[in-house]
């Protein structure tokens, strides 16, 4: 038996899972959670407390050494897009910004503009069109003259910034530097006009590395802070998320007719495939083009997910309303179907709201239950319009659809997910992310 820690930042909170692998079967243990917020700062930004979480992963690591396992090794996960700038030592110059920072939407326009268009980015790099896209961040900061932007001698993406702190050594990992919008996808490294548009260059970037790359032992004070073995390597996993979160679905890998849906606070529905898929209906449909273990490619399309309902569900706990996931169900199915209710989560008023509930009655005096039925229905009901969008690009015929993470404990989503798509759904696990991460590491010490 052999075990592994993983480390699972999400974007509302993060955990360290322990696992040990025996025959092929995985057993997973949560043994530190956390969670994390979005916090605004005097210069008019949005900010990662990202030493915070370093922290809380530290005393994640440290409970995991308490259980008396000799660990072969641990691999981070985050969310994409966001970066971390560092100086000439090394050393971090600012908190990291968030990818909800509503700064970068100001520029977009004048990027396309000015420097390279949109059309032409999309068949540079295949990634579908959002605000928050490392490009438009790093162009933006260019734009104001952001001081952690110009100071900065290096950059890493977030779970890369993770194992340089765990390490001591700077990598880029593929699956995290896809979601920049800055990767040429067919020779999987960072495109050199596209750099050179938002003010930055190559050797400010380390090498590009695969999943699986051995980075290495424990920097001596991880090793003390923590108790872990000295000899416990840390492995370049899938750094994003969803990548690990497929990775965990061998069947999707290679593209076997089936499609997934990763649902969290994002949601993602997309295929596997050998190569990207970059066309002019894959730029109208403004699908993105990731990637994935073993150099395979996510088409896939961003779709909003839970962040919609978590928000609600913050401010009824304001009200003294603290309902559970089990009452929210409870309340949907008590209302009867109208399909005025219904919205697109995806239209830019929900990205960040001053009331949530306020965007989602969109004038009409709704019940907290009318709330909850709509969030649910317009949820199912964009996955239907993704699929049928997916289903003219994909190759084959979409026969299933699996859906992955903290999604499928939710019956009553499922259901109307299987209505609106047309094709059966098949629940995956809910541990996706961490289970991928895992497998990638095991796979290094086959």
């Amino acid at each position: 038996m052999k075990h592994y820690i993983a480390i699972d930042w999400g974007a509302t909170s993060g955990r360290v899972m322990v696992a040990h692998v025996e025959n092929g079967h995985i057993g997973m243990e949560e043994v530190h959670r956390f969670s994390h917020a979005i916090h605004y700062a005097e210069d008019g930004h949005y900010y990662w407390n990202f030493s915070s979480l370093l922290k809380e992963t530290v005393e994640g690591l440290r409970k995991a050494a308490l259980l008396g396992h000799h660990y072969e090794s641990v691999g981070a996960d985050t969310w994409g897009v966001d970066v971390v700038f560092y100086d000439g030592e090394g050393q971090m110059i600012a908190e990291p910004l968030s990818y909800r920072d509503p700064f970068t939407a100001e520029v977009t326009k004048h990027f396309f503009e000015q420097y390279i268009s949109a059309e032409k980015l999309y068949h540079k790099t295949g990634i579908q069109f959002m605000d928050f896209n490392t490009v438009f961040k790093l162009f933006a900061c260019r734009c104001e003259n952001y001081r952690p932007y110009a100071e900065a001698k290096h950059i890493l993406f977030l779970p890369d910034a993770v194992s340089y702190y765990l390490t001591g050594r700077m990598v880029c990992e593929y699956t995290a530097l896809s979601t920049s919008a800055m990767m040429d996808p067919r020779t999987k490294d960072l495109d050199a006009e596209i750099l050179a548009a938002c003010g930055l260059n190559r050797e400010q970037f380390p090498e590009v590395v695969m999943p699986g790359h051995d980075l290495g032992t424990l920097k001596e004070d991880i090793l003390a802070a923590t108790g872990l073995n000295s000899d416990c390597r840390v492995v370049t996993v899938a750094g994003h998320d969803t990548g690990s979160a497929v990775a965990a679905c061998p069947r999707l890998i290679g593209g076997k007719r089936a499609a997934y849906l990763s649902c969290g606070t994002w949601s993602l529905m997309g295929i596997v495939t050998d190569e990207p898929v970059i066309t002019g209906e894959s730029c109208v449909l403004n699908f993105t083009n990731e990637g994935g273990v073993n150099g395979t490619t996510r088409l896939l399309k961003n779709i909003t997910g839970m962040w919609i309902l978590e928000q609600c569900r913050k401010e009824w706990a304001v009200q003294g309303k603290d309902y559970s996931y089990d009452e929210l169900v409870q309340m949907a199915q008590s209302v009867k179907s109208n399909p005025k209710l219904l919205f697109n989560p995806d239209e830019p008023r929900f990205a960040k709201p001053k009331s949530m509930l306020a965007e989602v009655q969109g004038g009409k005096a709704l019940t907290d239950q009318e709330i909850i039925w709509a969030i649910y229905n317009s949820m199912a009901h964009r996955y239907g319009e993704v699929f049928r969008m997916m289903q003219s690009l994909a190759p084959w015929q979409i026969e299933c659809l699996y859906v992955i993470g903290g999604g499928v404990q939710n019956k009553y989503l499922l259901q109307l997910t299987e209505q609106a798509v047309g094709v059966p759904v098949v629940a995956g696990p809910s541990e996706a992310t961490a289970i991928g991460n895992i497998m990638v590491q095991a796979a290094k010490n086959e």
